[in-house]
């Protein structure tokens, strides 16, 4: 049994602490509010997973040196706005050896690096942590599914086989089926942008439309993630994989998706900010716009979907003149 910290207190890290300790291993979480971790501990109950007792053994903190402290696997499980400044405040705790595994979704607006990248940058900067092992853990996924143990899989990803084969062992549950896979670059790319396009398939859903147009969104969608992954030199078959067009169908069409439902919410003619604030969590696929439409000019992709969902969500654009936009652009062939 291995001794796990948990860096974050939200749902996804919750989830996956419980996971962890059924499974009989240490689990230390952090969280940076004194008062969540009181609440935590003294009632095992999350208020975004009310349904779910958190097992005793369980210790909670606000002490990244505690959390950091002798730990065989570091989960940071933060939204990926704070993975830089998280990290920046806990590199002086990380071991220089360090398995880490991260588990947010995000592509950096100004340095354009996924998570994983993120982390490394950081922790690179005292010459210490060269020996770190970063493993991206990626695929669809919900919080509130994984804390009811219902079957799930998941994708393990690092250029180190033996490091994702290790991270691999420690996350199989009976439940949990964990794969791997080496193409860190594309599974964390594939995380990333879904989101962006769960925000477009909630704005048609709010709009009025069916579930031809869902589809469509899902399948055009995924074939633009790919042609940005083509560029970076992502591997082809991630994107039919788990972390791709697994992860895109259950964020785009999930009744737990904030995604989904902060993009039905501005269908139905909310701002984008009241959306977020009606779902009352983060939702990363607004973080992402920035990064996906900068790659998207950077390496002249055509992304259509991720442009309009960029124009609706922080230029103003009205969506259903978008999607008049998008019908009718030119025509094409489908594998181009």
């Amino acid at each position: 049994m291995r001794s796990v910290g948990v860096i974050g207190a939200g749902t996804w890290g919750i989830a996956l602490a419980r996971m962890l300790s059924n499974s009989g291993h240490a689990v230390t979480v952090w969280s940076a509010t004194e008062s969540k971790v009181a609440d935590l501990s003294a009632s095992r109950i999350h208020k975004n997973l009310p349904d779910v007792r958190l097992p005793d053994e369980i210790s909670f903190t606000a002490s990244l040196q505690r959390v950091c402290a002798g730990k065989d696997v570091l989960l940071f499980a933060v939204p990926s706005v704070a993975v830089r400044s998280v990290t920046e405040a806990a590199r002086t705790h990380v071991a220089p050896e360090q398995l880490i595994v991260d588990v947010a979704k995000g592509i950096e607006a100004d340095t354009l690096l996924t998570m994983s990248e993120v982390i490394r940058d950081v922790l690179r900067t005292d010459g210490l942590h060269d020996g770190v092992k970063i493993v991206a853990l990626s695929g669809p996924t919900h919080a509130e599914e994984v804390a009811l143990d219902m079957p799930t899989a998941i994708v393990s990803a690092c250029e180190d086989l033996a490091a994702a084969e290790l991270v691999q062992d420690v996350f199989t549950t009976a439940f949990m089926r964990v794969y791997t896979n080496t193409d860190i670059k594309g599974v964390e790319l594939c995380g990333a942008l879904k989101n962006i396009i769960a925000l477009t398939t909630g704005i048609s859903a709010g709009l009025g439309y069916g579930d031809n147009a869902k589809a469509a969104l899902i399948t055009r969608g995924l074939a633009e993630i790919e042609r940005l992954g083509r560029k970076l030199g992502c591997a082809e078959q991630t994107f039919s994989g788990l972390a791709g067009m697994g992860d895109l169908i259950v964020t785009a069409t999930s009744r737990h998706s904030r995604n989904n439902r902060a993009g039905y919410l501005i269908g139905r003619g909310c701002r984008p900010e009241e959306a977020v604030r009606q779902v009352g969590m983060v939702v990363e696929g607004i973080n992402a716009l920035p990064a996906a439409v900068t790659l998207a000019k950077r390496y002249d992709v055509d992304m259509p979907i991720v442009m309009a969902a960029d124009a609706i969500i922080n230029h103003g654009a009205d969506p259903k003149r978008i999607v008049t936009d998008l019908m009718g652009r030119e025509k094409r062939a489908e594998r181009n």
